[in-house]
């Protein structure tokens, strides 16, 4: 079996670099190669009748991106915006999508050896955009399964909303 196949319960995330930044006091963690780029938070356009953790849309060079509150859509708090607030513009399938998360940590080396299953949390606790732990010496990071996170029949709907 493949590991960077995540149809496999068993599956895990490659060994790569990943892009770790903090969601209140947790740390979180994408593949690198997924993101596009790192930008202050700016205000974003409200498109009607779309879910909470939908903030809107922004114009990124001509190309309508739909920005989602990381905090919103994982279930956490709202947090204020201010100076430290983050959009990653993450790239998927050629489709742009920004998530506004806290700050940006640093670029973390996973090796197979750090990547652990999920572990099982009862029925009550929903892990699917969780993909795997990864540990290092100094913390445990939350890898997130990105393609399940950004739900492309909402997110798309909104750019094109916006863009009609």
């Amino acid at each position: 079996m493949q590991a960077s196949s995540l149809s496999s319960p068993d599956a895990l995330p490659e060994p790569g670099e990943y892009l770790s930044f903090t969601l209140g006091d947790e740390h979180y963690a994408l593949d690198i190669l997924k993101v596009r780029e790192i930008r202050g938070y700016e205000g974003v356009t409200r498109v009607p009748d779309t879910p909470a953790y939908i903030l809107g849309v922004v114009n990124l060079r001509g190309t309508i991106v739909p920005v989602l509150d990381l905090r919103l859509k994982l279930g956490l708090e709202r947090a204020r915006y201010d100076a430290f607030t983050v959009m990653i513009v993450l790239s998927l399938d050629d489709r742009l999508a920004g998530i506004v998360v806290d700050a940006v940590s640093d670029v973390v080396r996973l090796e197979a050896g750090q990547i652990r299953h999920t572990p099982e949390l009862g029925a009550q606790v929903d892990t699917r955009f969780i993909s795997a732990i990864g540990t290092t010496d100094e913390r445990m990071v939350i890898l997130l399964d990105i393609p399940s996170l950004i739900d492309w029949a909402d997110a798309g709907a909104d750019a094109q909303a916006s863009a009609a």
